[in-house]
């Protein structure tokens, strides 16, 4: 009987140990809660800070260069939705997830980011936010509220669905 359990339990400290190395195991951010904020510094060693984005609408997208075709499909959807939403005050932080600047720096040149792209030094914000993996998008209401999570690449259809949602329940 003893013998037997030991793959079980050898499978579950696996199992717990490479959750918790990766953020797994940390409370989990919900729908509801409030934003954490940060201070980070962007590709160009900017401060960027949640608090500054106070009163407006703010996308938090955890992404990559390594990405792909996830993060540089998702892109372009971003690019679109900041346009057609500016009206709303709707602003992008792009949080560069597990990856080095100068690759970070030539994926958003390259697909054109307008927005902030920050590093994430030992990936504290990425815990607080209890991110599994790139591309991950928080939507934070105006009130620092957070109105939903998105794991996966955002299409424009869903993006615009969120959006919406935001606007006729803030």
């Amino acid at each position: 009987m003893l013998a037997a359990s030991v793959p079980l339990l050898l499978a579950v400290v696996l199992v717990v140990g490479v959750a918790g190395g990766a953020g797994l195991l940390t409370p989990a951010l919900r729908v509801g809660d409030r934003a954490p904020d940060f201070a980070l510094a962007d590709l160009d060693g900017e401060p960027v800070r949640l608090a500054d984005y106070a009163g407006r609408p703010v996308l938090v997208n955890f992404w990559a260069s390594w990405c792909l075709p996830a993060c540089a499909e998702e892109f372009p959807v971003l690019a679109e939705a900041l346009e057609a939403h500016a009206d709303t005050g709707l602003a992008v932080i792009g949080i560069v997830y597990r990856d080095r600047s100068e690759a970070a720096r030539a994926f958003g040149n390259q697909l054109g980011a307008t927005w902030p792209l920050a590093m994430d030094p030992g990936e504290r914000v990425a815990r607080a936010y209890g991110v599994f993996g790139p591309p991950e998008s928080w939507l934070v209401g105006p009130d620092g509220i957070v109105v939903s999570r998105h794991i996966g690449p955002f299409t424009a259809e869903e993006l615009a669905e969120e959006l919406v949602h935001l606007a006729t329940n803030h």
